[in-house]
């Protein structure tokens, strides 16, 4: 038989992390010695808060962590969680609704293996997050993707959602403020889309990852509190990633009712077993703690993003929405394709993309990796300094 079967076809459909490919190749790039300007990497550039490394710090000391704890996570951290999201979305929940995970994305694909069975549709608004279509289809579901752009704001709408709707909906993902667009939606928008769910029987996955980066009027409203008759079915992901600075501490959770709770811990049991433990311990310390290195980092990206937005849209042929929240700008970049570029005519945004690295040595990430041709992401989670001069390098090119 040869090769035929050397790999799973479950494991060879999956597509790389575009995202990570393009960080990725920026950083090997600059190890070469070349001044790149990397856009695509979804982290904030602040060192995580003093408090929650001696808090780490202090936990290696101690034999405790140096042991298997409970899979399901530390109840001292479950008990962080329930509380933490008390006080910061109004969600009242008990610990044994609470899985601690191996960073949110860990919480993510746990949510769809715990809820899908072969040939559920789940429906995946675009654009999405890279991993979510491949941790629909890892467990068994099928991704249904609805198409928004910037005319709506890239909101799905009920009547969209109605329209997909078919008697194999198990699922929605829901996600404000949303990566890769940088949208919120708004508490009625919320509301609406939850109670559209809740009549229908339809679970509603809500990654809340973002909740304290939003701008300006805009605000983060909780499914499951806007509309609780949902909240038997829901699941809600969240994590320390972005909030706290801490996406190479690898801890997230996932909320959800407790008889999912406990399929999904047993599931990790098998997995992973626990999370580590001085993360763990690092991860109570930045809930316990204050918000005020939280607020010092908002405050930073919200001057960034209106700087990022303001030098796109001064760029010919570009267009791009103000960011709502998460750290995220994605501009509509149509206007530049099918257009000379330093001698080369992209035709695609990942020809473009190409193009940009190549040529002005700056890295984004096309709008392909996120089901929306035609955009492109950038992140705004870097220096100002390094944020203009990457903006500009880009407008350089394409005045060439």
């Amino acid at each position: 038989m040869g090769d035929v079967n050397r790999i799973s076809a479950r494991l060879a459909a999956i597509a790389p992390s575009a995202t990570l490919a393009v960080d990725a190749k920026a950083k090997a790039m600059q190890a070469e010695g070349l001044d790149v300007i990397g856009f695509g990497a979804g982290e904030p550039d602040f060192a995580t808060p003093d408090h929650i490394v001696a808090a780490a710090q202090a936990a290696c000391g101690d034999v405790r962590n140096h042991r298997y704890s409970p899979a399901g996570g530390l109840p001292e951290l479950k008990a962080a969680v329930v509380a933490k999201t008390a006080r910061d979305s109004g969600y009242g929940i008990d610990a044994s609704q609470v899985l601690i995970t191996n960073g949110g994305k860990h919480a993510v694909y746990t949510a769809f293996a715990v809820l899908c069975d072969p040939g559920d549709e789940v429906i995946c608004p675009a654009p999405y997050w890279t991993t979510y279509p491949e941790a629909i289809a890892l467990a068994g579901g099928v991704p249904v993707v609805i198409d928004t752009d910037d005319t709506s704001g890239f909101k799905v709408t009920v009547d969209q959602l109605e329209a997909a709707r078919t008697e194999r909906t198990k699922l929605m993902l829901f996600v404000s403020p949303d990566n890769p667009s940088g949208a919120v939606y708004s508490p009625d928008e919320v509301a609406e889309i939850g109670r559209w769910a809740a009549a229908n029987d339809i679970w509603v996955l809500t990654d809340e990852i973002y909740e304290h980066l939003v701008y300006g009027e805009h605000a983060f409203a909780s499914m499951p509190v806007l509309v609780p008759e949902i909240a038997d079915r829901c699941i809600v992901v969240n994590g320390v990633a972005k909030t706290y600075a801490m996406t190479g501490w690898r801890v997230g959770w996932m909320i959800a009712p407790a008889d999912v709770t406990k399929a999904a811990t047993n599931y990790q049991s098998h997995v992973t077993s626990n999370v580590a433990n001085i993360s763990q311990r690092a991860a109570i310390a930045a809930l316990e703690g204050p918000l005020d290195d939280v607020m010092e980092m908002r405050t930073a990206f919200e001057r960034r993003g209106t700087t990022m937005w303001r030098m796109l849209n001064e760029i010919d042929g570009v267009s791009c929405l103000e960011p709502q929240g998460a750290f995220y700008c994605f501009p509509n970049m149509t206007g530049l394709l099918g257009r000379e570029i330093a001698g080369t005519t992209p035709t695609t945004t990942l020809e473009l993309a190409e193009l940009v690295l190549a040529e002005a040595k700056v890295a984004l990430v096309p709008g392909e990796a996120f089901g929306a041709p035609g955009y492109v992401r950038l992140s705004f989670a870097l220096g100002d300094d390094s944020l203009a001069e990457g903006i500009g390098r880009l407008a350089d090119l394409v005045a060439r």
